[in-house]
């Protein structure tokens, strides 16, 4: 789970971020608010925690534009305008959530769960393909098909490719990826990731434009140039 926050308080955003990250989130920080839009294009956040002033600016319109993204993340808003009458506006606005300052951090790891609650039972609620260019997953069949035909995959290669592609255009540390597709916490010292990985680029050469990069020291990532 990616979270973006964003705050012009900055030992406020540093104790979020070892909180969140304690807590086992990926996070990114931002104290700056014309940074939110271009890093939530970049980085595709699931959530966005975002305060509602920066200075002397109102984090409103910011809102207002995240949403009109395609797929936009949730949005958990946070203020020290404590008012029924602004928490209303927010909503209203757009926000998943509104949460006023001073807050406990208890409270703030609770409305996120639910925010993630409320993810995944959208996500539910769609068709169950995932797509990216020419590739389609179909979730309940657990098959994959490039360009219409279906890929001879194993059930580990089906497990990393849907997992890859769930987080296009993102990177996945190896870690990541042995705690989702092997179910492991533990490095087996063994280049499986790396073999997995080839074996999913040999399946997926007959469309050039999707292609698994290697971000070394970083991880992997899958793109296509169709998107």
């Amino acid at each position: 789970m990616n979270i973006l926050l964003a705050d012009d308080e900055k030992p406020l955003l540093n104790f979020l971020n070892r909180g969140l990250r304690a807590e086992g989130y990926q996070c990114t920080m931002l104290s700056e608010l014309h940074e939110v839009l271009p890093c939530i294009k970049k980085h595709r956040p699931h959530i966005v925690v975002l305060d509602r002033l920066f200075g002397n600016q109102d984090s409103l319109e910011t809102l207002v534009n995240i949403k009109n993204m395609v797929n936009p993340p949730m949005v958990l808003m946070l203020t020290a305008l404590d008012e029924v009458g602004e928490r209303i506006k927010g909503l209203q606005m757009g926000a998943d959530d509104y949460l006023c300052k001073p807050f406990d951090f208890d409270e703030l790891l609770a409305r996120i769960t639910a925010l993630q609650r409320r993810m995944n039972l959208s996500v539910q609620s769609k068709l169950s393909i995932v797509t990216l260019g020419t590739l389609t997953l179909q979730l309940e069949q657990r098959i994959a098909l490039l360009d219409g035909v279906e890929l001879a995959l194993t059930k580990i290669e089906y497990e990393l490719l849907l997992y890859l592609t769930e987080n296009q255009s993102n990177v996945l540390s190896r870690e990541r990826i042995l705690s989702r597709v092997w179910q492991t916490h533990s490095d087996p010292n063994t280049n499986i990731v790396d073999v997995y990985i080839s074996r999913l680029r040999k399946r997926l050469e007959a469309d050039t434009r999707i292609t698994i990069q290697t971000l070394r020291g970083n991880g992997y990532r899958i793109s296509s140039t169709e998107n």
